[in-house]
């Protein structure tokens, strides 16, 4: 019998987890047979690690990992995949914002032989400026990146086993696990679903949060940023030769004078400008280059409950 993991990244969602867990014991852990449910606690500041503990208590197919400070949801995600042991992994938020049996759909697609299952956003519930905003990132990264991206974009996915190797082997850190996800190449299957808003608990996908993920999926993914340097240093170069010689051809043929101070700065300024945006890109690429070159772990394991690691073996995997 096939085995499913579900993993579900924990930050600071104390007063969500047991409704959460109440919703999957209600609608499908009965019928997925052999399962086991992952929870990554990603440096929570509550009481997200008692929580998910009392849960385990009550369930024995629960296995709750603490990450040793907050990493962010990729790495937390990444931890929950490599201690995972079922034939197939599914991602599940842990806000209450998709229904439980989005699960049991994403899991029946797996049976039926597909290795990679998204599911993907047919509607939302959330507010119009979220909704353009999000709407604009998957635009992008349709445009720039993989034109293969649901329009509607995808928070959760079923992997199976050996997706979940191949992502592993990457061991990337400023990324997207979606991306990356993609990336593989194996052909996802879709499956649509209807988004609610959340009304339990706040929300900590920052607006920072968000803006590095736009810059961690361009870097990461595609060279835009730096043939965008090549495109603007071309137009800057053609306008300013175009500039030089409609002064040269006016001041032979009519007779105005050189002069323009304010113009003359207006114009180094931009320039100026131009250069340190151009530094700034590629300083981001030269910082990723080194954060990876470090090889530092995406994520440290503090202690893991449950499950098939006890604490002897777990203190060798993270020793």
């Amino acid at each position: 019998m096939s085995k499913i993991s579900i993993v579900i990244p924990v930050y600071y969602n104390a007063d969500t987890l047991e409704m959460l867990y109440a919703d999957m014991q209600e609608k499908i852990l009965p019928a997925l047979g052999d399962y086991e449910i992952v929870f990554v606690d990603d440096g929570s500041g509550d009481d997200s690690w008692e929580i998910m503990n009392r849960i385990r208590e009550k369930d024995g197919n629960v296995v709750c990992v603490r990450l040793s400070r907050n990493f962010g949801e990729h790495a937390a995600l990444l931890a929950g995949l490599s201690i995972c042991t079922g034939d197939c992994a599914v991602t599940k938020q842990a806000d209450l914002q998709e229904s439980s049996t989005l699960i049991t759909e994403l899991y029946d697609k797996w049976k039926e032989g597909h290795k990679v299952v998204l599911a993907v956003r047919g509607e939302r519930d959330e507010g119009a400026l979220k909704k353009f905003f999000a709407g604009l990132y998957y635009k992008l990264v349709r445009a720039t990146i993989n034109r293969d991206m649901p329009p509607g974009g995808c928070d959760c996915y079923l992997l199976d086993r050996q997706v979940i190797n191949e992502i592993e082997r990457m061991a990337e850190k400023n990324s997207s696990l979606t991306l990356q996800v993609m990336w593989t190449g194996f052909r996802p299957e879709m499956v649509y679903f209807h988004r609610l808003d959340r009304t339990v608990g706040e929300s900590r996908w920052t607006f920072a949060k968000k803006v590095k993920l736009v810059m961690d999926s361009l870097m990461s993914f595609t060279y835009l940023p730096v043939r965008m340097m090549s495109y603007f240093g071309a137009i800057f170069l053609l306008l300013s030769v175009i500039g030089v010689v409609g002064v040269i051809v006016e001041k032979v043929t009519v007779g105005t004078p050189i002069v323009g101070y304010a113009s003359l700065m207006s114009i180094i300024l931009l320039g100026f400008g131009l250069v340190l945006f151009n530094l700034g890109i590629l300083g981001e690429y030269i910082w990723r280059t080194l954060e990876e070159s470090r090889n530092r772990s995406p994520f440290i394991i503090d202690e893991v409950h449950g499950g098939s690691f006890g604490s002897e073996e777990m203190r060798k995997q993270i020793g």
